[in-house]
């Protein structure tokens, strides 16, 4: 392990350097104009991270979405990560998972009755243009997991980081996990600490703001998950009546866990609370689930013992395997996927509506 540490620290350590530097000059290019960013008519928000993957990006999201949607007539664009389309494609009640991604796909589903447009776009630029034509009066963008994409300027800047990865314990890639170097921090506006921990003590909260140093004007705010009910991934194989709940379970269940997110951990956790045993089948964030990994969940869960034996999956991961054309019949009856929603500590000065409610209704662009 020492040996793989030192080989790591002196190949990738020096490339991670190099990478900060091309960073540093990418930035330095924007601020001074030698790149233009696109200012729209519109005020944008923006919602992403300084580090790879797991930071929470949808679930907040949809918690600003959810929270703006009946003030503003509002889009949510999205690149559609590891979608199978190219360019502009406009959510629909006819769009499958691989046409706009996991995410986008989730985000469309939970608001499909509220009015909200969905779209992926790798150009943001283009995407909003696009957007703008198809409905002129829309009056708030949201982009997710666009921090780094600096040809759109936002009106607000939402950064995400994790409790368990805080970036001043962090390098950047590849030796770390870092996009851009903790400076970057300077851009945002909001900066949210996620998944901390119940009963997290104000002494935690204290070294983050000590360590972050923020500036006096930029919010730091916390959150956590509120995992909710189990919910079936095919409520039509699953009469009410038979529907598991996590504390139905004993010692004498099992529970074959399913996840291809970024960091499976707090999912895994979360199901370890209970009394059922726990196993696991982990993939990549974002993976394609192709018939050899239908077939090896399937003899995986054939294998374990229980009196009861159910599947439990993420919600993200809920969105490509129901309608994933391998999905085993025999485990219709008996997946369920797990959803999530944020919540904020109650020691935060302000609320993240507030903060948001605040600085939008300054903005000039603003169109009721």
């Amino acid at each position: 392990m020492a040996k793989n540490k030192i080989l790591s620290l002196l190949l990738l350590y020096p490339i991670s350097k190099i990478y900060g530097w091309a960073m540093a000059i990418r930035n330095a290019m924007f601020e001074r104009g030698m790149l233009k960013q696109k200012e729209f008519d519109v005020p944008v928000i923006v919602v992403g991270n300084i580090s790879m993957g797991g930071s929470g990006k949808t679930p907040h999201t949809e918690y600003i979405v959810n929270t703006l949607k009946n003030e503003f007539h509002l889009g949510v664009l999205s690149r559609g990560y590891k979608r199978k389309t190219h360019g502009f494609v406009l959510a629909t009640p006819q769009s499958h998972v691989d046409d706009i991604g996991d995410e986008p796909y989730q985000i469309y589903h939970k608001f499909i009755d509220s009015g909200v447009m969905v779209a992926v776009c790798e150009k943001r630029v283009n995407g909003i243009v696009e957007m703008r034509h198809i409905d002129p009066e829309l009056n708030l963008i949201v982009l997710d997991d666009a921090f780094q994409h600096r040809y759109v300027k936002p009106t607000i800047s939402v950064v995400l980081m994790e409790y368990s990865r805080p970036p001043y314990k962090d390098h950047m890639l590849p030796y770390g996990r870092l996009r851009e170097p903790m400076s970057a921090l300077n851009r945002a506006d909001v900066v949210i600490v996620t998944k901390c921990p119940p009963g997290m003590k104000p002494m935690e909260t204290r070294i983050f703001k000590q360590q972050l140093n923020l500036f006096p004007y930029q919010k730091l705010l916390f959150s956590n998950y509120v995992y909710q009910r189990l919910t079936p991934m095919f409520p039509e194989n699953m009469p009410a009546h038979t529907r598991l709940q996590l504390s139905d379970l004993t010692a004498a269940d099992s529970i074959l866990a399913v996840a291809g997110v970024a960091n499976p951990r707090p999912f895994i956790k979360q199901l370890r609370t209970y009394k059922a045993k726990v196993r696991i089948k982990s993939y990549a964030d974002h993976h394609h689930f192709s018939h050899s990994d239908m077939t090896a969940i399937l003899q995986k869960f054939t294998d374990m013992s229980g009196k009861k034996k159910i599947v439990v999956t993420t919600e993200k991961d809920a969105m490509r395997l129901r309608n994933n054309p391998y999905f085993p019949h025999e485990l219709r009856n008996c997946t369920y996927y797990l959803p999530i929603t944020v919540s904020f500590a109650d020691y935060n000065d302000m609320s993240l509506e507030e903060i948001l409610t605040q600085l939008l209704r300054t903005d000039r662009r603003l169109k009721h």
